[in-house]
């Protein structure tokens, strides 16, 4: 049975976890390996929508055990309160299990975040301020707290006043903030021991097992491609590596474990926060693929920039992370245009460029290329199978699929579960 890693192939908001839950009860396992709460996951299951912050989309799924892995960075006062907010609404969350080796989030990170956002002014990232970005920071440098280090007062100490010390200067004489009592700290994190110990585990180990005997185990991202640290529209990131290949590193499995990798990719594209991306729309039919396609975040709430399908975006994609297959989202959203245009390559200083730009400097002036086709002027949010889709659907979809790198295993045209169309099967 296949080892599968589903990563978003845009800036996020993809529709990931709609990609995993179409897997269905074949998942035993569902392991997040990266990311934290500054990113969601919205599915909707019999009309019901759940948004995720933490938890695997495995979560929803009966049978499977969702996993948080040593990559996530995790604030536990978010987590144990998603996990209740669940239960509270008839989801089984007691088969959650998390890496001890996963890094915790303290509210200094999230005083750190927002200060220093502020601090940056016009340069800013535009991050959630979540304190995500400060807690890798300190995992680099040695200085983070890990959730198995809450389990012993002695060592949680040590450490905090070691991260702390360092922190405390820069949040007094840099910031011109107060500093921060290694003892509140400590009995925050304290105060999630008990809590989170029913949980924790290794996780590495729980996972390689799974797969040595034939499980079915899938392995979910949070952001996107070109939000990994190293291959996205750097400074303009996230603080770790969405990428399939982050799954390895985040999960603690090895390379040749994984069978099948699956990008994410709507209809059109969409990004929040700052940074550079060419086929943005800063006139009606932006708006209009906002309003349609609620393009609000599932976490932050903040309005998403939209524009047209990037297929050289796509096909970065589809290299950097070795896709094997794509699953398109939203196609029901485009219903009402007459004309779509797909941006094909990139026009830089009159220069064409059918692949993504080396520079930061010449990404920020790429202007996309367009290739225009058919709308199809009806709701496609019944469609089951791709012979019931309008025949200039069929033609986009397929145009899509021969300029994206990877072939398509499935569109979803709708929110819910059942809004789903199979081209060809992952399990």
């Amino acid at each position: 049975m296949p080892a599968i890693v589903i990563v978003g192939a845009q800036w996020g908001d993809e529709g990931k976890g709609k990609a995993t839950d179409q897997l269905g009860e074949s998942i035993d396992y569902c392991v997040r390996y990266q990311g934290g709460n500054n990113a969601g996951h919205t599915i909707v299951v019999d009309g019901v929508r759940y948004a995720l912050h933490l938890l695997p989309s495995g979560v929803l799924t009966p049978g499977c055990i969702p996993v948080i892995g040593n990559g996530v960075v995790i604030d536990a006062g978010v987590l144990l309160d998603e996990m209740k907010a669940l239960a509270d609404r008839g989801i089984d969350t007691s088969r959650l299990l998390i890496s001890a080796n996963a890094h915790l989030i303290g509210s200094y990170h999230s005083t750190i975040d927002k200060v220093s956002e502020r601090f940056l002014g016009k340069s800013k990232i535009g991050t959630t301020g979540r304190g995500i970005g400060p807690a890798y920071a300190d995992k680099i440098s040695r200085l983070g707290i890990r959730v198995g280090d809450v389990f012993d007062e002695k060592i949680l100490r040590q450490k905090l006043e070691g991260a702390l010390d360092q922190k405390n200067h820069l949040l007094v004489k840099v910031y011109n903030r107060r500093s921060v009592d290694v003892d509140d700290v400590l009995v925050e994190f304290k105060g999630y021991a008990e809590a989170l110990r029913p949980y924790v585990t290794d996780t590495s180990r729980v996972v390689n097992t799974a797969l040595d005997a034939g499980q079915t185990v899938v392995f979910e991202g949070a952001q996107a491609t070109m939000l990994d640290v190293d291959h996205g529209t750097y400074p303009f990131v996230t603080s770790s590596n969405p990428i399939a290949g982050g799954a390895c590193v985040g999960a603690g499995v090895g390379p040749t474990r994984i069978d099948r990798v699956v990008g994410v990719v709507k209809a059109y594209t969409t990004r929040v926060g700052s940074g550079p991306f060419p086929t943005e729309l800063l006139d009606a039919d932006g708006e209009r693929l906002r309003q349609v396609g609620a393009e609000f975040g599932t976490t932050t709430g903040r309005e998403r920039r939209c524009g047209w399908y990037d297929a050289v975006i796509a096909r970065f994609a589809s290299r950097i992370n070795g896709l094997t297959d794509l699953f398109l989202t939203k196609l029901d959203i485009l219903g009402e245009w007459e004309r779509i245009p797909v941006c094909v390559a990139y026009e830089i200083d009159g220069v064409r460029h059918d692949e993504i730009p080396m520079t930061q400097t010449e990404f920020h002036h790429a202007k996309p290329v367009y290739e225009f086709f058919d709308g199809w002027g009806e709701d496609i949010s019944g469609c089951r199978a791709f012979a019931d889709l309008p025949a200039n659907a069929q033609r986009y979809v397929r145009a899509l699929e021969e300029l994206s790198g990877a072939p398509f295993c499935g569109i979803g045209v709708g929110p819910g579960r059942e809004q789903s169309i199979p081209l060809r099967p992952l399990v």
